[in-house]
């Protein structure tokens, strides 16, 4: 109604709560020094949670402070964890049980830091009757009342179509890109798609550093096992970088190199985003002609990796994708609007 001077109040169109916003970051048992790395860039301490397996094999989950009104950040990537006792699928059980105990513990947000997603690699049917996996976790993850998920160089990008909540999908490219540089004269340099549908991702990669791009043609008779034909491109005399998304047995990036050799190349090096390394992996790895492996920590290492192997920390990439959640301002800033690679 009008006031005294004739002029007519209105309301505000926003209360305000006179409260700030909370970050809380909180780790999962699969890899807690990557929780660490990301919290200390962050500059804040990991949330006090207790987790802890029963004898009789099931998961157990407690937050030991208040987290109500929180944006909550749990660090889980979906790997097995030696240290730590923990297999993947424990590690996907218990980022369900963190993920359910922070919403029944009134936290504002979930969100789900997982840089390396479990069971990508299961994002179809290739035979009847086979069930398409990575749909159903991305399911088990809503299920349990995610808002949101912060994963890395998924094995394929319409993984994020399996989700009705919001994927920020960052990439390591860059950081493993970078980590090349001065290697050699770009003209000296040639970059490996191991197969074809690593060929965009190569690409980029290539472009970051300058480089040449060659192609081998690999078959897969079955599952976990690769066969490579010819090396489609020029790298006699040349070094060549083979980059993939994971090494998981190596057979494959074994035969690669072992291919790329054999075509004349002078000096050979590998860089991948996850390095699963399961089975016969570290064999593998130590009997490949690679000078330097060059992978992230996604996933923690396994004792008895071999010498060659270099990680760098996805931690400042993650930490700064985590602010910007939590400020509401754009992550696809970060890599300028390109991180989709596939």
């Amino acid at each position: 109604m009008p006031d005294v001077t004739g002029a007519v109040a209105t309301r505000p169109t926003s209360m305000p709560l006179g409260y700030h916003k909370r970050l809380m970051v909180f780790s999962g048992r699969a890899n807690p020094a990557l929780a660490a790395a990301i919290a200390a860039e962050l500059g804040v301490e990991l949330g006090s949670v207790v987790l802890k397996t029963f004898s009789n094999d099931e998961v157990y989950c407690r937050y030991t402070e208040s987290i109500r009104g929180a944006d909550v950040f749990i660090v889980q990537p979906m790997c097995g964890n030696p240290a730590t006792g923990l297999n993947s699928n424990d590690a996907l059980l218990e980022l369900l049980v963190m993920i359910d105990a922070a919403v029944g513990a009134s936290a504002h947000r979930v969100i789900a830091v997982t840089p390396w997603y479990g069971y990508s690699r299961q994002d179809k049917k290739s035979a009847p009757r086979e069930p398409v996996s990575a749909r159903l976790v991305a399911r088990m993850l809503e299920s349990a009342g995610v808002d949101r998920v912060l994963t890395m160089d998924l094995h394929a990008g319409q993984l994020q179509g399996f989700f009705s909540r919001p994927v920020d999908h960052m990439t390591a490219l860059m950081m493993l890109a970078d980590h090349f540089g001065g290697l050699a004269e770009p003209a000296e340099l040639v970059v490996v798609a191991p197969d074809a549908g690593r060929v965009k991702l190569n690409k980029q990669f290539a472009t970051r550093i300058g480089a040449g791009l060659a192609i081998l043609d690999k078959e897969r008779p079955r599952q976990q096992v690769a066969q490579i034909g010819t090396v489609i491109g020029d790298v006699r005399d040349k070094t060549a970088i083979i980059v993939d998304d994971i090494i998981d047995t190596a057979g494959t990036l074994r035969a690669a190199g072992e291919a790329v050799v054999k075509a004349g190349a002078r000096r050979v090096f590998a860089a991948a985003t996850h390095p699963v390394l399961s089975g016969p992996a570290h064999e593998n790895l130590a009997a490949a002609p690679f000078e330097r492996i060059v992978v992230t920590d996604t996933i923690p290492l396994r004792p008895g990796v071999p010498a060659n192997v270099d990680v760098i920390s996805c931690a400042p990439l993650l930490a700064d994708s985590i602010r910007r959640i939590f400020t509401d301002d754009s992550v696809s800033e970060v890599f300028g609007g390109n991180n989709h690679l596939f």
